[in-house]
C-alpha cells in the first residue's frame, strides 16, 4: 500500500479503514450496552490514524502482535469483519471460535499474530517473529502495537534490547494515549519524551502525530525499509487519545470532561478528510460516501454474526489438546 496522499485509490482506503475501526467499535460499545456481548470491552475511539497508517506502511506477509485495545490493530491489517463481530459474540464463525473473546483475536492469514490480554505481552511474540524472519531470510517486518504503560513492562526491556543486539526487522510501535488505565504518563514516567527510552538500547526512535494518518504512515514507512534492509529496530510513540475509559467500567473521574473535548476536537477523520478535499483526491460527496459503506459493512457484519450458531461448550478444548494419534 502506498502513501495516504499519492492517489484516490490510497487515500479512500486510509479512510475506508478508519471510518471501519471507528463504526466497528461503535457497534461494539453498542451491543456491550444491550447486553448481546460478555466480558469486558476496551474501545480505542479517537485512535483509529495509528493503526491504519502502520499497516498501510506494511505487506501481506509482515506481520503484528496487537493488545487488549486491538480491533484497530486487526481491521487495519485487513480482518473480516464478520468473523470479528462473531468472536466477541461468542459464535462458532469468529476467528478464535468464539472462545477468545475481544481481547485475543489472531488471523495469522493476514499476519495478525494475535491480540493479548496480558500489558506488553505481545512485544517479545513480535521479537520472535523478527528473528525467525531473519534467521529464515523471509524479509519481513513485525510491529509490535503497545501502549505507554507496556513501556514499564520488563517484557518491553528485554525484547527491546534483543531486538537491538541482534538487529531484528521489528518496529516497536507505542501508542501513547496519555494514560496506563488511569495512570497518567506524567507520574508514570520520569521523562517527558516517552521516545527517549529508545536511547538506552540504541535503538532509533520518533515521536508522530497519532491523529494524523499521513505522519504515521511516513514515519512508518520510513521505519519499515530501516528493519528490511537490516538496520534494526525502530522505536516510534505516536501520540493519540482515547476518548472512551480504560474499559466497561471505567467511570473517567481521573480525567477531565475539558481535557476529552480537547482531544475530540483533533479528531483523527475528519483532520484526514480535510486533508484530501483540499488537496483534490476526493469531494466532499465520495467521502461522505465511504463512511457510509463503512457503516454498511459493519450492519451487515453484525446481522450476519447476530445469526451464526453459538459456540458449542463441548468443543472448548478442542484448540487447547492435540488429539493423540492412533
Amino acid at each position: 500500500m502506498g502513501h495516504p496522499m499519492s492517489s484516490p485509490a490510497h487515500a479512500r482506503h486510509a479512510l475506508l479503514y478508519m471510518w471501519r475501526i471507528r463504526k466497528f467499535e461503535e457497534a461494539v460499545e453498542d451491543l456491550f450496552g444491550r447486553g448481546m456481548m460478555h466480558g469486558t470491552m476496551h474501545l480505542s475511539i479517537g485512535q483509529e490514524a495509528s493503526p491504519t497508517g502502520m499497516c498501510m506502511a506494511l505487506t501481506l506477509q509482515d506481520q503484528i502482535t496487537s493488545t487488549h485495545r486491538g480491533h484497530g490493530h486487526c481491521i487495519a491489517k485487513g480482518a473480516d469483519l464478520t468473523r470479528m463481530i462473531a468472536e466477541l459474540l461468542g459464535k462458532e464463525i469468529g476467528y478464535c471460535g468464539g472462545r477468545g473473546g475481544s481481547m485475543h483475536i489472531a488471523d495469522v492469514e493476514t499476519g495478525n499474530l494475535g491480540a493479548n490480554g496480558v500489558v506488553g505481552g505481545g512485544i517479545p511474540i513480535a521479537a520472535g517473529a523478527a528473528l525467525a524472519s531473519k534467521m529464515m531470510k523471509k524479509g519481513s517486518v513485525s510491529v509490535s502495537f503497545f501502549g505507554d504503560g507496556a513501556m514499564n513492562e520488563g517484557a518491553f526491556h528485554e525484547a527491546a534490547n534483543l531486538a537491538a543486539i541482534w538487529k531484528l526487522p521489528m518496529i516497536l510501535f507505542c501508542e501513547n494515549n496519555k494514560y496506563g488505565m488511569s495512570s497518567s504518563t506524567e507520574k508514570a514516567f520520569a521523562i517527558d519524551n516517552l521516545a527517549d527510552r529508545g536511547k538506552g538500547y540504541g535503538i532509533p526512535a520518533v515521536n508522530v502525530d497519532g491523529n494524523d494518518v499521513v505522519d504515521v504512515y511516513e514515519q512508518a514507512k520510513i521505519a519499515v525499509e530501516r528493519a528490511k534492509s537490516g538496520e534494526g529496530p525502530t522505536l516510534i510513540v505516536a501520540e493519540t487519545y482515547r476518548w472512551k475509559g480504560h474499559s466497561r467500567s471505567d467511570k473517567n473521574l481521573y480525567r477531565t470532561k475539558e481535557e476529552i473535548e480537547e482531544w475530540r476536537e483533533r479528531d483523527p477523520i475528519p483532520k484526514f478528510t480535510s486533508k484530501i478535499i483540499e488537496a483534490g483526491l476526493m469531494t466532499k460527496e465520495q467521502c461522505d460516501a465511504i463512511a457510509q459503506e463503512a457503516t454498511d459493512a459493519i450492519i451487515a457484519a453484525v446481522n450476519e454474526s447476530v445469526k451464526a450458531k453459538p459456540a458449542d461448550p463441548a468443543g472448548l478444548l478442542d484448540a487447547v489438546f492435540k488429539k493423540a494419534s492412533a
